[in-house]
């Protein structure tokens, strides 16, 4: 039996292209995801990629959405919303740190650890526990300020509060 090449018609002669006809139903591509499945993905790829990063100390950084995330040549990453200043590391020392994050079909929740701000062109973190305030040495100040100013000109700021849902603790 020949081959079929992807860009030849389908032999169901539904004159379609092979690779979007049937082949389409060999490999299981037919199941789109929802955008909400699509932000899981691409948010806990995201974590992966930014974890391997400070594994491997290499200073990156990058954004989705509402996110960025950032390593360092120290092997530290962290995770950063950048609407209401949450942010939780994910990596220190070059070893992945264990980073909850809920997620269901409507929503994603992060057990954040830290808020952030940005002083004298350095990041500063305040852990929610304790208070305690760390300036996050090698940290990109000048790209995350730039990333907020991105964000705040895209979106309205009734947009912005949509992203956020009340939770109990908000409600208190």
């Amino acid at each position: 039996m020949a081959k079929i090449g992807r860009n030849e018609k389908c032999p169901c002669r539904s004159g379609k292209k092979f690779k979007h006809c049937c082949a389409l139903e060999e490999s299981g591509k037919f199941k789109q995801l929802t955008p909400e499945q699509a932000m899981k993905v691409n948010l806990l790829d995201a974590v992966k990629q930014i974890q391997n990063d400070g594994e491997n100390k290499t200073a990156l950084s990058r954004e989705l959405g509402v996110f960025f995330f950032f390593s360092t040549t120290e092997g530290d990453a962290w995770l950063m919303e950048m609407t209401d200043c949450d942010c939780v590391q994910v990596a220190a020392a070059g070893k992945a740190l264990e980073v909850a994050i809920d997620e269901n079909s409507e929503t994603i929740e992060i057990n954040w650890s830290h808020t952030f701000k940005l002083a004298n062109k350095t990041i500063e973190v305040t852990t929610y526990e304790d208070r305690v305030v760390t300036v996050l040495t090698g940290g990109p100040s000048k790209e995350l300020s730039a990333a907020i100013k991105r964000i705040r000109r895209k979106f309205t700021p009734e947009q912005l509060d949509q992203v956020h849902v009340a939770g109990a603790e908000d409600a208190a």
